[in-house]
């Protein structure tokens, strides 16, 4: 397929395997079943009966680490490979000495997958910006980061109301501070461009199970500069030659594979070439644009059906899903998907993702299930029962 053939909904739609009427608007959550991710799993249960599995498992994770490097435009040497977000923070925090510049600075918007881990950080002191739905905070961070600053944790975009945050420009400010900066690009990897070098970042993490079209249990650690002190938490994998298996000694090479742990959940691996080689033939920003006008096209619907919903004030700001209020998002998302229409509860919002895959009809599916939902369920948009 070509990257023109892949940018057309239609056509990318013909990869995915789940039932043809419904309507998968989950992907800030989990990726849809595809052809490719199917194709790769019968590929791992043929190599796995065959001599020589473990071999083809790591050349697999050579292909998955080239192919995120290019998605990324990183050196493959600054990709690390590990089992989830949680861990890439840890290993991004590892080594660093809480003493002079003691501050993390984060947003109450961060994933608590990460946030959790810089609160665990002995001696380090957490300190919260806000992000307020449809008003990106920039200006927050900005207005607070000090020399104090050690670490700036930015989500490229919030995980709940898919704000997008300037990130080259808190980039730029934590710099100009002596604060190294991370990004948790898990919202936004497979759905727009999304280059460090114009990010400006020090380590980027994202995973494959979203947006990247994998399956969860594999994340990506992107590492500018990936020297320093060896992290402590690490495994046979994080060895400058881990086919040497010698035990006594504990040597870190010169690249980011020093962060990496043990042995990677094999099925991820392969998923994650299978989802990365789709994702590698698409042009992102027809991507991008494709998302934001159906974004603007179900705001508008569901705000006509008195629907609220949670929208950036502009879409140069907009994240690829949208945020619907629901205090009961689970119970409604549970009856959307009875009707074909998978979406992704999230604490008080109902998410309606956008992918290249989603079309008219899907949005038509979601509006129209939502008002249904609402005269079966006798609610008001909005408010609790």
């Amino acid at each position: 397929m070509t990257a023109a053939t892949l940018a057309r909904p239609a056509e990318l739609r013909q990869r995915l395997t789940g039932a043809a009427d419904s309507a998968h608007l989950a992907a800030c959550s989990i990726a849809p079943r595809t052809l490719d991710v199917d194709q790769a799993m019968t590929r791992m249960l043929d190599d796995l009966s065959r001599p020589g599995f473990w071999q083809e498992c790591e050349q697999q994770l050579t292909r998955a680490r080239h192919l995120f490097a290019r998605l990324i435009g990183a050196d493959v040497d600054q990709i690390a490979v590990l089992p989830n977000a949680s861990i890439a923070a840890h290993q991004a925090a590892a080594g660093r000495r809480w003493r002079r510049r003691r501050e993390i600075l984060t947003t109450r918007d961060e994933f608590p997958g990460i946030a959790h881990v810089w609160l665990a950080q002995p001696g380090a002191r957490v300190r919260w910006c806000t992000t307020q739905p449809g008003a990106p905070g920039t200006g927050s961070y900005l207005a607070q980061i000090t020399p104090r600053a050690a670490l700036v944790s930015v989500p490229a975009v919030t995980y709940r109301d898919s704000t997008r945050l300037d990130v080259r420009h808190i980039a730029d400010a934590a710099h100009d501070a002596g604060a190294a900066v991370f990004v948790d690009a898990y919202q936004a990897a497979g759905v727009m461009p999304l280059g460090v070098d114009a990010l400006g970042c020090d380590y980027l993490v994202t995973g494959t199970g979203k947006y990247l079209l994998g399956l969860p249990g594999l994340a990506f650690l992107y590492v500018r500069h990936p020297g320093g002190p060896p992290p402590t938490l690490t495994g046979w994998l994080g060895r400058t030659d881990p086919h040497r298996f010698l035990t006594p000694v504990l040597d870190s090479p010169p690249h980011a594979r020093r962060y990496e742990t043990g042995t990677p959940a094999a099925a991820a691996v392969y998923a994650a070439v299978a989802g990365l080689s789709l994702i590698g033939d698409l042009d992102l920003r027809q991507v991008r644009h494709h998302t934001q006008r159906l974004i603007a096209a179900t705001a508008k619907r569901l705000t006509a059906q008195g629907e609220f919903v949670r929208l950036a004030a502009d879409a140069e700001t907009q994240g690829a899903h949208l945020a619907l209020v629901e205090p009961h998002a689970e119970a409604m998302a549970a009856w959307l998907g009875h009707r074909g229409v998978i979406a992704a509860p999230r604490s008080g919002v109902l998410r309606l993702a956008m992918h290249a895959y989603t079309t008219n009809e899907d949005i038509d599916a979601a509006c129209e299930s939502v008002a249904a939902y609402r005269c079966r369920s006798r609610t008001r948009p909005g408010a609790a029962r």
